[in-house]
């Protein structure tokens, strides 16, 4: 298998892992190894970068760069994965505009020593936005529809991670996402970032680098490649000049080899310099999209696009043996693309090995390696190198709840003076028990054994005295028990004294709590038949006096006297329990008109009176025409509101 880049539009990064044949392993080395691929780059990651993982950045046997939007959450952005078994870049770039910094750096890429630079930067002069006219139509030369311009802010363009540049011996990869039209808010931004993309890689020709332009442009360039534009010529609602003269779409053909081009072409683009990989290897095949509408289910049909390229310098379009799109492929709404190589290609000149020039000079000859990768051919650029993916820096998590060594006790000091301080009264938690206490297990006895219990799960354990300590122990003893106003431990737990009467009771409960053996179940049976014959005592000795209000107040133990309407209704249990079965189930799921088949529901979401209702069509997707069609495979024209839809008519099944 030739040396393969392959690009994908993943929809989020993590999206891919919800469908087949991704779905087993879930790691991204599976996902490389199935897709057989050397390069490859994914857009719309959508992931910030407090959210990237190990499985993301340190996938065994692959570099990564990424672009992160720096202000949208969850939104754009661009990977570019290299396989080092195969392939090292000698300079990585994010930006298309070159005004970004690299990690811990104030200077540009554009203002780094040249010998840094990938170059190609736009200049000052065009990074200018040309505003289009709205109808080309009513101009007599599409030519010159560029009427007025002004500054493109060049780091607003490169603030939404949407592209990352490889400089490799061979040549120069651009890994782009492009904005895609959503309202006309966004065509200034998006005519902007094509234009910067646009002299981008002309300059990056103009110094005879080559280039490989590859990812989601966000434009079909013919009518062939898309099913929309196919529909609106058939039916007359537009026409293919009215389709290729639309700006981005005007822009991207100048590019192309092969674009169709209407009128004169402005002074800077008069040459193509990109050759369309893909559409080389099918020139004439209809259908070949890449991207489709998931919300009305129309990859089934193949009613999509084609906006997924890859493109190379006119001068490398005989380095490669196939490209094609793989459509079988789920995990987006886009389906991957890729371009694979010759093994020899001419370069300079000669015909060399791919891999040859797809590493920093040395590392391959005639294909065959001869330095191993190692550390030393990371670029600063690399995701592996963030500070928080740096495994030398790391500290694993075992290592915070490992147990520490016990630290030494400190020697105690050895001069009459320390040894009278030594003499001083201990706090009562540090103070031993009495000799006569202590048991031949070490325990604590007491006259209380729950007090005792509960001094020594307070204590900690000393460390081994000394002969100054046993010394001092000795001492201090007496002193703290003479202290005066001072209570020991014990007497925390004591019971306050109240009454006679309540100070025995409170004693006798004490002593029958405190009072417990090693065996649980025998305490507590002796506790439970102390409470129970206690309680039996106080009830017989009790006399409660009799009072006539008593008599009046109402006893939930004493039935009350039936009323007669309970007794004249009858409630049927079954009949109850249908009713409530009724009110709570769902409404039985229509079925369409043509295939009897249980409908989908979905919601409006287009502004205007039924913005938020929901409705039930057809579950089938749309044909090939884009249209509902009665009596066919594809999704037929019934539609039902949610709100008219009664489940009265519903077709037993």
């Amino acid at each position: 298998m030739g040396f393969r880049i392959t690009t994908w539009n993943v929809n989020g990064i993590r999206n891919p892992f919800s469908y087949e044949p991704w779905r087993g392993t879930r790691t991204f080395e599976s996902m490389f190894d199935i897709l057989e691929s050397d390069i490859v780059v994914l857009q719309e990651t959508k992931i910030q970068r407090k959210d990237l993982r190990d499985d993301m950045v340190l996938v065994p046997g692959w570099d990564c760069y990424f672009s992160l939007p720096k202000f949208k959450k969850g939104y754009s952005g661009v990977v570019i994965y290299t396989r080092n078994a195969t392939c090292a870049p000698i300079r990585a770039e994010e930006g298309i505009t070159g005004v970004l910094c690299p990690p811990n750096s104030s200077v540009a890429f554009r203002d780094m020593p040249e010998e840094q630079q990938i170059g190609g930067y736009p200049t000052l002069s065009q990074l200018t936005s040309p505003s289009f006219a709205s109808d080309l139509n009513d101009l007599e030369d599409p030519g010159e529809a560029a009427l007025s311009k002004e500054r493109i802010d060049a780091a607003t363009l490169d603030s939404e991670g949407r592209c990352v540049v490889l400089e490799f011996p061979a040549f120069v990869l651009i890994g782009t996402y492009c904005p895609a039209y959503r309202d006309e808010s966004r065509d200034s931004f998006r005519m902007d970032f094509l234009n910067a993309l646009d002299a981008r890689i002309r300059n990056l020709v103009s110094q005879g680098k080559r280039v490989f332009v590859t990812g989601d442009i966000n434009i079909a360039r013919a009518p062939i490649d898309s099913a929309h534009a196919l529909e609106g010529i058939r039916k007359n609602t537009t026409t293919e000049q009215e389709f290729v003269t639309s700006p981005p779409r005007r822009l991207f053909n100048a590019l192309l080899a092969d674009g169709v081009v209407v009128g004169n072409r402005e002074n800077d683009k008069e040459q193509p310099v990109l050759h369309d990989i893909c559409r080389s290897f099918h020139p004439n095949r209809a259908g070949m999209y890449t991207c489709w509408d998931t919300r009305l289910n129309t990859r089934p049909g193949n009613y999509g696009s084609r906006i997924d390229y890859v493109l190379c310098s006119l001068e490398m379009r005989e380095w490669f043996s196939d490209s094609n799109i793989q459509e079988g492929l789920m995990g987006s709404d886009h389906c991957p693309v890729y371009a694979i190589f010759k093994d020899r290609v001419l370069h300079n000149g000669n015909v060399v090995h791919i891999h040859d020039i797809m590493n920093p000079p040395g590392i391959f000859e005639g294909g065959d390696r001869q330095k191993e990768y190692s550390s030393q051919y990371i670029l600063p650029t690399s995701g592996r190198l963030l500070p928080e993916f740096d495994v030398d820096k790391r500290r694993s998590i075992k290592d915070m709840f490992a147990r520490k060594p016990p630290s030494m006790p400190p020697r105690l000091p050895s001069t009459p003076r320390a040894v009278e301080n030594l003499t001083a009264p201990i706090s009562i938690e540090q103070a031993p028990p009495a000799p006569g206490q202590i048991d031949s297990d070490g325990l604590l006895n007491t006259p209380d054994d729950f007090s005792a219990s509960k001094s020594m799960s307070r204590k900690r354990p000393p460390p081994p005295p000394t002969v100054a300590a046993k010394r001092s122990k000795s001492a201090a003893v007496p002193n703290a028990a003479s202290t005066a106003g001072q209570k020991t431990l014990k007497g925390f737990f004591k019971p306050k004294a109240i009454g006679g009467s309540a100070s025995s009771h409170s004693s006798a409960r004490t002593s029958s709590y405190g009072a417990f053996d090693s065996d649980a179940g025998t305490s507590s049976s002796r506790i439970c038949a102390t409470n129970d014959s206690s309680t039996a005592e106080g009830a017989q000795n009790t006399e409660f006096p009799l009072d006539n209000s008593a008599a009046n107040t109402w006893n939930p133990l004493i039935p009350s006297s039936p009323n007669k309407l309970d007794q004249d209704t009858v409630i049927d249990p079954i009949v109850s329990k249908e009713d409530w079965s009724k009110l709570f189930t769902k409404k039985p799921v229509p079925r369409c008109d043509s295939h009897e088949e249980p409908c989908i529901s979905l919601t409006t979401k287009k502004p205007g009176m039924n913005r938020g209702r929901a409705f039930w069509i057809c579950p089938r997707p749309l044909g090939p025409n884009g249209e509902k069609e009665k009596g066919t495979q594809w999704r037929c024209p019934t539609f039902i509101w949610a709100s008219d839809w009664n489940g009265s008519s519903q077709p037993e099944s």
